[in-house]
């Protein structure tokens, strides 16, 4: 039975500009269905236009029938919309912190949901009914969690409270954005799991967006592929992955392929694979191994213990060990991979040698200059500075002159494929991978032997990751850099990476080149991490 049927839906500015374009397809009840497409495709317009919380500034037309309602749902007003968000239509957003309310504990935004809606008769049942959703989204002791905010959870947890909001009335249709973006892969499976055995066992619609094909792969029966605001090509995962009709889907493919190389030894994009003879798997031009030379960073039994509140007035205060006795080198012309789950200590170590944090026991030894490279740019990148003054400002204080600042702000952002026009404007004017170029000229404006990269391409779509991640690489060779990434997409690190360090609760549990830790891992959590790890139809 069709659910939801959507026919020539478009999205326009205020001034007349077309976001969307007339976009047609339908939703079976019970039918898993992917919306793909790069940042800027229209893939979350058309998710708010379907749940009716477009801004102010936009506006929907054409049709939108839900079964069981009468009208177009495109001409609903809002209080109308209301009754059905959240009761026939539910959403789960991609970052939790910011769907969720900072004030409220979560189980009192689980209940409300439902009381809202009068879907119980009170709030002794709404309490009852959201002990339950906490259980079957499987929270760990549902009655303490309840009480507790969305800022003393970890991501995981947040997510899967998102999660048993949005199914608490047992709505129709599901819609997912991105939910599993900024997690590591066994929480992202454990999401993925956790939502496909729930909407299976309600006979919930789902339409399941993400810029991950090999995680769309095994969610979805259906696959929808928007680019620019139009629907470019629709049919079932396997056509779609497999043989696909369309040279945006088949670019898609080619930025998600990360074993294979262009005729220059880079991953493709979807610009390149049109010329680049691409072929899944397929190597033109192996990458060039750069050669390694003295070490540049060590770490001797380095440990950082965190002190919490104390446990009552004169308790002891709760002791969190973030890092157990890590010991490590680094060489020029390594690049190192750091892996592990959230909480594994990833983080806090990459704070610690790039001197942004002090071990609470070790010694840390720096040979050279270091420069990081942060996951969001614009939490990095100054919003009141031009970005001209952005890339200088490391160079400030070191006796350099201003002529000569300014040249060198020129040539770095040429090498990141940045205009010199770029020098006047502001981070807000750049897409997500512009900024992060930016972000990667300011890291390099000072000539560093060592970068840090901190989940430097996680949030960006598979061909922009392919632009950054083949500039990272390009820069390693010609800089002679040493490279610390810290990354939860195994994928890259395999890619990006000659050795990989694997980080637990704070522990090293496994060291060594990544051919053997990937070929032979030694460890159950490596070799569960890398389970987890989802895979294209076919590959």
């Amino acid at each position: 039975m069709t659910l939801l049927t959507v026919t020539d839906l478009g999205v326009d500015t205020q001034r007349g500009e077309t976001l969307i374009g007339q976009v047609s397809f339908t939703i079976d009840s019970g039918e898993r269905v992917g919306l793909i497409g790069e940042s800027g495709s229209g893939k979350s317009l058309t998710a708010l236009s379907l749940m009716g919380l477009l801004p102010d500034n936009l506006s929907a037309h054409g049709e939108m029938a839900l079964d069981g309602e009468s009208g177009n749902l495109v001409d609903y007003p809002d209080r109308r919309m209301r009754t059905l968000r959240g009761r026939r239509v539910s959403m789960v957003f991609q970052e939790p912190m910011t769907a969720l309310n900072p004030l409220m504990t979560v189980g009192a935004q689980v209940a409300e949901v439902m009381t809202h809606h009068g879907t119980v008769d009170s709030d002794d049942a709404a309490r009852d009914r959201t002990l339950e959703l906490l259980a079957d989204v499987r929270i760990a002791d549902p009655e303490r969690i309840y009480g507790t905010y969305p800022h003393q959870l970890s991501g995981g947890q947040r997510q899967r409270i998102l999660i048993a909001m949005a199914l608490a009335n047992d709505p129709d249709l599901l819609i997912c954005d991105e939910p599993t973006t900024a997690l590591d892969v066994t929480v992202q499976r454990q999401i993925v799991d956790l939502i496909l055995e729930l909407v299976e066992r309600r006979g919930t619609g789902l339409l399941f967006i993400t810029h991950d094909l090999a995680l769309v792969s095994g969610v979805c029966e259906r696959i929808l592929v928007m680019r620019d605001g139009n629907l470019v090509e629709s049919g079932t995962t396997e056509q779609i992955l497999t043989d696909p009709t369309h040279d945006y889907t088949r670019g898609l493919l080619a930025a998600s392929d990360l074993d294979a190389r262009d005729p220059d030894g880079h991953l493709y994009t979807v610009e390149t694979a049109a010329t680049g003879g691409y072929r899944p798997g397929h190597l033109h031009k192996v990458p060039a191994v750069p050669s390694i030379g003295e070490v540049v960073l060590s770490a001797t039994g380095v440990s950082r213990t965190f002190l919490g509140k104390r446990r009552g007035f004169l308790g002891p205060r709760r002791r969190t060990e973030a890092l157990r006795d890590v010991s490590l080198e680094l060489r020029r012309g390594q690049r190192l991979g750091i892996v592990g789950g959230s909480g594994s200590g990833k983080s806090t170590l990459l704070r610690i040698l790039a001197g942004l944090d002090s071990p609470t026991t070790g010694i840390v030894a720096h040979a050279e200059r270091a420069q990081v490279v942060f996951q969001d740019p614009m939490g990095s990148l100054d919003p009141r500075m031009r970005i001209g003054a952005i890339v200088e400002e490391p160079l400030l204080g070191l006796g350099i002159p201003a002529e000569e600042r300014r040249a060198r702000v020129a040539e770095v952002l040429g090498e990141v494929g940045i205009g010199a026009d770029a020098v006047d404007r502001f981070p807000h004017e750049f897409s997500g991978g512009q900024r992060q170029r930016i972000s990667i000229a300011r890291a390099l404006s000072v000539k560093p032997d060592v970068l840090f990269a901190d989940e430097a391409v996680s949030a960006l779509d598979v061909s922009v990751r392919a632009q950054v991640l083949n500039l990272l690489s390009d820069l390693v060779a010609d800089y002679g850099l040493a490279l610390f990434f810290v990354s939860h997409d195994l994928s890259v690190i395999r890619q990006m990476c000659s050795d990989v360090l694997v980080l637990n609760h704070g522990d090293v549990v496994e060291a060594g080149p990544v051919d053997r830790i990937w070929g032979n891992p030694q460890a159950d959590y490596t070799r569960e991490l890398l389970a987890a790890v989802p895979r294209l139809v076919g590959r």
